[in-house]
């Protein structure tokens, strides 16, 4: 397993690269973004996880990580970072991390952290090679006004752009989708889309709501497809009736979620 450390304090990334070498894992380190991306380019094998620090010199660390994730999607990222704001993890997420540890932070948790992710890339890598073995195209779902959604490709196309998702926001879609029509808790929704629900927040999940409105909505504050549900959460519906828009007010009967 290859690691890229992205961190411009050179003792704690030697640190880092000291205790990942002991745990296996071949390391390399970049202290800064574009030394990132030279070394990412390069990689072969291809690396399979980033520790990446946001506050690096010249190309900050929200920069690389959209960089590098438009390179490739299925790479885990892991931010590293001294910013606790949550305006700064909804940035991270948005531009394509997987998971946010503040620092100071507790190397036995790191280490966990980072067994998860590439055990989840591992998962994910065998079962896109899996899909493309068994499918002759991509598997597509299309729903709405011509909205068209290629999960092999993380591609989303809507009134004739495409737009490249991220791995969190293509799950969370996909799990919309598997679920259409039930009335989904926020609760229910980390649960089943994150695995590691100590790294995000019911907050995290209405960032990525938002993001996914802004691109398959007309109107997102008057939203058809992922409807807000009063004090519980959402609902996706592929095909609205015409004018149908806004949010649930109450509960349909037979709401699975907490």
């Amino acid at each position: 397993m290859k690691i890229l450390i992205v961190e411009d304090e050179e003792a704690l990334a030697k640190g880092l690269k000291f205790n990942f070498e002991q745990e296996g894992y071949e390391v390399e380190t970049a202290g800064d973004g574009h030394r990132a991306l030279d070394l990412f380019d390069a990689a072969d094998p291809p690396f399979d996880l980033i520790l990446m620090d946001l506050m690096l010199p010249g190309m900050s660390g929200y920069e690389t990580t959209r960089e590098i994730r438009e390179r490739d999607e299925l790479v885990s990222i892991l931010v590293l970072s001294a910013r606790t704001l949550s305006e700064d993890r909804a940035m991270a997420f948005d531009a394509g991390t997987d998971q946010y540890l503040s620092k100071p932070f507790a190397l036995p948790e790191l280490l966990s952290r980072v067994r998860n992710l590439t055990n989840r890339r591992q998962a994910r890598v065998s079962s896109t090679i899996e899909s493309s073995a068994s499918l002759p195209v991509p598997a597509r779902f299309e729903f709405g006004d011509g909205i068209v959604v290629d999960f092999n490709q993380f591609e989303l196309t809507v009134s004739g752009t495409t737009h490249t998702l991220t791995t969190m926001e293509m799950q969370l879609l996909r799990y919309f989708i598997e679920q259409e029509s039930r009335v989904l808790s926020r609760d229910q929704i980390m649960e089943n889309v994150w695995e590691d629900t100590s790294a995000f927040s019911t907050r995290s999940i209405d960032n990525f709501v938002m993001r996914l409105r802004r691109l398959i909505e007309p109107l997102p504050s008057a939203p058809r497809h992922i409807r807000s549900v009063r004090g519980t959460g959402y609902r996706f519906v592929a095909n609205p009736k015409p004018g149908d828009a806004g949010s649930d007010s109450e509960n349909p009967a037979g709401i699975s979620g907490k």
